[in-house]
């Protein structure tokens, strides 16, 4: 193709805008902490793979590395470190797992961690969600509110431990 047909400063070649970073403070446990690192480097050998092709008329990729790079320097510079480890287990805290019990029964236990790690398939919550902040500051035997879409749904607290296993209660 001939260069005369390249834009060379088209809507391809322009920055994109930035992903928006949380106005919450960034705590993050180890585990989080280190998944911001491994992300954070294969995000920069992604785009060295992208700058190495030897087509790049499409620039879009480089642009999108560039700007999942840019995130996750901003959210690295600005962790909080919290290692659940040294935490008390009298009440549950940022990074330590609780297990709750509801109406009918039913277990599940939730670990409270930053906004990066948190999965909802993997029962990790972000300190900010409903849950987390009806479960924080609660011991076991207290009973919480979780107040949700589908009505507020009452929870017992049956279980506080360390992510390694270490539990009270």
């Amino acid at each position: 193709m001939s260069r005369a047909f390249v834009k060379e400063d088209g809507p391809d070649n322009a920055p994109l805008p930035d992903l928006p970073v949380s106005p919450h403070p960034n705590h993050v446990t180890p585990r989080g902490l280190a998944q911001l690192q491994a992300r954070l480097t294969e995000a920069q050998a992604r785009l060295a793979t992208l700058r190495g092709r030897a087509e790049r008329l499409d620039r879009l990729p480089e642009a999108a590395a560039e700007r999942d790079i840019r995130y996750l320097e901003a959210r690295l510079r600005s962790a909080i470190l919290n290692d659940p480890a040294a935490l008390p287990l009298e009440e549950v805290a940022f990074g330590l797992c609780v297990t709750v019990e509801d109406e009918n029964g039913a277990e599940t236990t939730w670990q409270i961690t930053g906004e990066d790690e948190a999965s909802a398939a993997e029962h990790r919550i972000a300190p900010q969600s409903p849950l987390a902040r009806a479960l924080l500051g609660a011991r076991v035997g207290d009973e919480v509110q979780w107040r949700r879409p589908a009505g507020t749904a009452s929870l017992t607290v049956t279980r506080i431990a360390a992510p390694d296993g270490g539990v009270e209660g």
